[in-house]
């Protein structure tokens, strides 16, 4: 069976790591946020329980080769694991996936998406001026100290790759002082030590930056529409409403998973090398409470819909480029996940699955 290429962000929070323990408490991790979350309106699904894996730490192994069996299975190709490296070789959460890689298991694609932002706190959804850490750029030094961290990685068979190239992301690309330096700087290492380059992708939520993105030399964008429906198609009365709902009766702004769901591809999507994302939920509440953003009344029927139009946006493409993005593996503090739940089980994954075969 031939199909697109999924490639699933996978988030490495889940276990406890020095800096939460000093900042949130002991043992915090992202199931702290997620196991205390309450409702915030009547039918309000949260909080949300993982079934088949239940509130597993990414330090056991058998976690992680069981979460590859299951993406494996339902279609999606490999992680893109979030990378955390904020300069002159300050990293965190990198335990799972440098085991993942000492180890040789899971036999499982994977590939790295540079989270290149400050670590802040959020307060009634505001952001603090003061980062816990600072996202910094240390110039062609720390570049090179930067791409020798991941070479191994790059050199390991699992790595996806895209036209010979290993498929490397970054989050906030318009950050970065001078893309096109760090660009060339990597490019040019990635000969020097036996690759043919890297493919570079920028992240963006923002689709009319396709073009200038490009132009900084980055060879694919992947474009996140997450909220274009918010931007576009509420109604003015309705974030009236929202507003009203937020600050006195403390619901949350939400919209319909059905209504946002419209706006989650574009025409960008069909370019060549432009690499849409499919979101199966989305709920921030855990982490911001009210101040978050709610899709309401996601399914996994509504979800097949969502991946059948992005097959179809990708499907005259070159195979190596039918690249689709699934955010999230198991982002669930942001209620964007696919991993089975108590309320739909295996649902989401059998939709993708579903989708897939149905090409």
């Amino acid at each position: 069976m031939e199909t697109a290429r999924v490639i699933a962000f996978y988030l490495p929070q889940f276990h406890p790591i020095p800096e939460n323990d000093k900042w949130y408490g002991k043992g915090f991790t992202e199931w702290t946020n997620v196991g205390k979350t309450k409702p915030l309106y009547k039918g309000h699904y949260q909080p949300r329980i993982p079934a088949d894996l239940g509130y597993y730490d990414l330090r056991l192994p058998e976690i992680r080769e069981a979460q590859a069996d299951l993406a494996k299975y339902y279609g999606v190709e490999g992680f893109c694991y979030w990378h955390y490296w904020f300069g002159r070789g300050r990293r965190v959460l990198e335990r799972p996936f440098e085991e993942v890689l000492s180890s040789g298991r899971p036999n499982f694609p994977f590939c790295l998406g540079w989270a290149n932002h400050s670590w802040c706190s959020v307060i009634n959804g505001v952001k603090s001026k003061q980062p816990f850490i600072e996202q910094t750029y240390g110039g062609p030094s720390d570049y090179e100290q930067h791409f020798y961290d991941v070479l191994p990685a790059f050199l390991d068979q699992r790595y996806i790759k895209v036209d010979g190239k290993p498929f490397f992301l970054i989050f906030d690309p318009m950050n970065i002082p001078n893309s096109q330096q760090f660009i060339d700087i990597w490019q040019n290492l990635a000969l020097k030590n036996g690759l043919k380059g890297i493919h570079f992708v920028a992240h963006t939520y923002l689709p009319e930056k396709v073009n200038e993105l490009l132009s900084l030399g980055y060879d694919a964008v992947n474009v996140v529409r997450l909220f274009e429906y918010q931007k576009k198609g509420v109604p003015f009365f309705k974030k009236i409403v929202n507003r009203i709902n937020r600050e006195f009766f403390k619901h949350g702004f939400w919209c319909q998973y059905k209504d946002a769901m419209k706006y989650f591809l574009g025409e960008e999507d069909r370019l060549e090398n432009v690499y849409p994302t499919i979101i199966p939920n989305w709920d921030y509440s855990p982490r911001s409470g009210r101040y978050g953003a709610i899709m309401k009344d996601s399914t996994p029927e509504l979800f097949h819909d969502h991946v059948k139009e992005a097959l179809s946006y990708v499907k005259n493409k070159k195979k190596e480029h039918q690249i689709i993005v699934l955010k999230s593996w198991n982002e669930w503090a942001e209620g964007n996940y696919i991993e089975p739940d108590l309320k739909y089980g295996r649902g989401y994954l059998e939709s993708l699955l579903r989708a897939l075969k149905e090409e």
